[in-house]
């Protein structure tokens, strides 16, 4: 399965990431992706940019040396309600929004705390993706979330560094999502949540997981630039006309 768009990538804006964005055109050059996602932490992080990196991503070109650039988030969830730490000012600014719960911003609580958090990430029509949610310090019901993110048109992130060296542990959480992603027929989002660009467009081991539990690669939202447009028109991103 080739998978040619990486909808998670973390440049030095997030000071814990160690690339810019001309490194990681390299790379998507050399492994012939269409295009990527800069989505740098929200302002809730410690060492996130400030907002006016956001605001200010409009410079980018739509392509840079062939290769497609979207502008994204990689939103906080703030609190049990799922609040998000972006602003509604950014919302017709940024391509994509991925939806995170992270130790810094928010301390895990408890499986309800967390199902509603995500319930009301979903529901806010804020994001697009719920990222990284096999992490085990929050666990929540799979079938509740789901079934919600199918009625927002709202991708599940299978996160290759998740199965790596970040959130030990979360493989089996992955896999259990992902068998309820294909009872429910929720869509898929594949990202790399590289912090570095030699990761951008490794996808093996989130392949390996999707293969082993039998999504079709029709729920993938990100597969090609073509089907990851088509996603972004449910959201009415207007980058959808501009390529």
């Amino acid at each position: 399965m080739k998978i040619s768009v990486d909808t998670h990538a973390h440049t030095i804006a997030s000071t814990h990431a160690f690339s810019t964005i001309h490194d990681y055109l390299q790379v998507a050059k050399e492994r012939q992706l269409e295009a990527f996602t800069i989505t740098d932490h929200g302002v809730a992080m410690p060492d996130s940019p400030h907002i006016y990196h956001f605001v200010n991503m409009k410079i980018f070109p739509r392509v840079m040396e062939g290769i497609v650039v979207f502008r994204g988030m990689e939103a906080n969830i703030l609190d049990a309600a799922g609040n998000l730490d972006v602003p509604d000012s950014l919302l017709d600014k940024l391509d994509l929004v991925i939806a995170s719960f992270h130790e810094p911003v928010i301390s895990p609580t408890n499986k309800d705390d967390h199902t509603q958090a995500l319930i009301g990430a979903i529901q806010s029509g804020k994001c697009q993706v719920i990222g990284h949610p096999g992490n085990p310090s929050y666990p929540f019901d799979y079938q509740a979330v789901i079934r919600e993110a199918v009625k927002h048109n709202v991708a599940i992130e299978v996160n290759n560094s998740s199965f790596l060296e970040s959130r030990h542990g979360s493989e089996p959480n992955c896999l259990g999502i992902l068998k309820v992603v294909k009872e429910l027929g929720c869509m898929v989002s594949v990202g790399s949540d590289s912090h570095i660009s030699y990761q951008l467009g490794d996808f093996t081991k989130s392949i390996e997981a999707i293969n082993k539990v039998g999504i079709d690669s029709s729920r993938i939202v990100n597969l090609n630039l073509n089907s990851f447009k088509h996603f972004l028109t449910f959201h009415n991103k207007s980058v959808v006309a501009a390529l």
